[in-house]
């Protein structure tokens, strides 16, 4: 028997009818337009490297809507730069050239135009010959030698300046055997094999363990360190450099490479009763690292805002506003931090409290939305420790000071893929930390490594990266 349906009922199953065959497009369009989203992440909105960037992301326009073109070169009304001339002292040659032609109508002066010009010897290396002068006993024919210098027999063929400049090579240039081998023949006319090469750096390697010891010794007792760690590989095997700064002038850069990257790397360095001030991204290790010990966080805000920041660039509206209004709390943040100093002490910790209350309120009352909830979620859980820059003076609120220093460790990674021994990681992590606290304390660092590996070879104490008290 036919059924009849009044005109009401007729449009009541047309609409769920197509809702039903709309709801689960709609939800694999939302699917695809997060993950659309995901993918279009760059160095802005994430914490992926800028190197990354398939195409590098448009600087953000400003107030106005155009952005003035600079010309090229020095910019009109900056003071000119130019070079301190060479003092007396490191001068090795000098010519006057006079015009005795001029006749008595001109008087010399005193005075001179001076160029100074630097350039290379013929010759860039000199070769030292030690002889041991030999002695035969008339009574048993036995030879005997007189003793060589201790140093010069540890050196071998390659004395310690030379020594310290291949290490440099290799060490902070990124350089191959091939390419030193490359320099040496091209440039000074020396031959020298790879495994000659290869003896050097592991002399080096030796030379630096003490500096490199000396420096981890003294991690457990630092107040104030950043902390971050990336991949090494080591013969298809996927190892963790991890590097631990001590901010300032007077302050170091340490760097280990290990199989784990786990709180046991930081067990091991920093010990169960650390207790000063890490900052570091927000890495699930770090966070159980706080829980089990008296060591107290700052999450670094460049890696938030980064993905808060990522929550503006999504489909979803109520997701996009909640992330513009609390990128504009956050601004305000820093806004006022950046006048520290420049108001009385007691109106700032007044306005700083209200900034920090302002963030947490507006990151924890989030739509329900994964997204933004993950955000408010990290808030709920481990807010406190994202305010201990403005409790702390002196400590900074991003990891940018380590990751900057990570940096030559990735292009070093690059460049040579890696590592394929323990020997080779011991070099690396001990020329690295040296390189990058030389940079850090205004130190040479070649200076350091040719009084490192003078030192070796005479058998002295070797220098320290640990700045000495003023």
């Amino acid at each position: 028997m036919a059924q009849w349906f009044s005109p009401e009922q007729v449009q009541a199953l047309i609409e769920t009818a197509v809702a039903n065959a709309i709801a689960p497009l709609k939800a694999r369009i939302a699917e695809l337009e997060a993950e659309v989203a995901r993918l279009k992440k760059n160095s802005s909105t994430s914490s992926k490297p800028p190197s990354s960037d398939i195409v590098k992301p448009p600087r953000p326009l400003p107030a106005g809507g155009k952005r003035k073109k600079r010309r090229r070169g020095g910019q009109s009304g900056h003071d000119r730069h130019l070079r301190t001339p060479f003092p007396p002292e490191q001068i090795d040659h000098a010519w006057v050239y006079e015009l005795p032609e001029l006749g008595a109508e001109w008087e010399p002066l005193d005075e001179f135009r001076t160029l100074q010009q630097v350039d290379l010897v013929p010759k860039l290396f000199e070769v030292h010959a030690h002889h041991a002068r030999l002695y035969r006993s008339r009574i048993t024919g036995q030879i005997l030698a007189a003793p060589l210098p201790h140093a010069v027999t540890r050196a071998g063929l390659i004395g310690p300046r030379l020594s310290a400049l291949l290490a440099f090579q290799k060490g902070a240039c990124h350089m191959s055997y091939t390419s030193i081998q490359t320099f040496l023949g091209d440039v000074l006319r020396l031959h020298l094999s790879t495994g000659q090469l290869a003896k050097i750096v592991q002399k080096f390697s030796d030379s630096l363990a003490t500096a490199h010891a000396e420096v981890q010794a003294v991690l457990p007792r630092q107040t104030t360190m950043n902390i971050d760690e990336t991949g090494h590989p080591e013969n298809g095997k996927d190892l963790w450099t991890w590097g631990f700064h001590v901010p300032g002038p007077r302050g170091f850069t340490f760097f280990h490479i290990d199989p784990s990257r786990s709180t046991k790397v930081l067990y091991e360095f920093l010990g169960e009763t650390f207790s000063g001030i890490i900052g570091c991204d927000y890495y699930s290790v770090y966070r159980k690292f706080l829980r089990e010990t008296d060591a107290r966080m700052q999450f670094c805000w460049a890696h938030l805002v980064r993905d808060v920041k990522f929550l503006t660039t999504l489909t979803d509206a109520v997701t996009r506003r909640y992330g513009r209004k609390l990128l504009a709390k956050i601004k305000h943040l820093f806004r006022l931090w950046h006048r520290r100093g420049q108001m009385p002490q007691e109106k700032w910790e007044r306005a700083a409290r209200r900034a920090q209350e302002g963030v947490l309120t507006r990151a924890k009352r989030a739509p329900s939305r994964i997204e933004a909830q993950t955000i408010a979620q990290r808030f709920r859980d481990h807010g406190t420790y994202y305010f201990t820059f403005l409790a702390v003076a002196g400590v900074e609120p991003t990891n940018n000071s380590m990751e900057q220093r990570m940096r030559f460790v990735a292009m070093d990674r690059r460049i040579t893929q890696g590592t394929r021994s323990e020997r080779g990681r011991r070099w690396c992590e001990r020329m690295w930390t040296v390189l990058a606290t030389c940079v850090q304390q205004g130190r040479s660092a070649f200076e350091f490594l040719y009084d490192s590996i003078a030192a070796h070879f005479s058998d002295r104490t070797p220098p320290s990266l640990l700045a000495q008290p003023p």
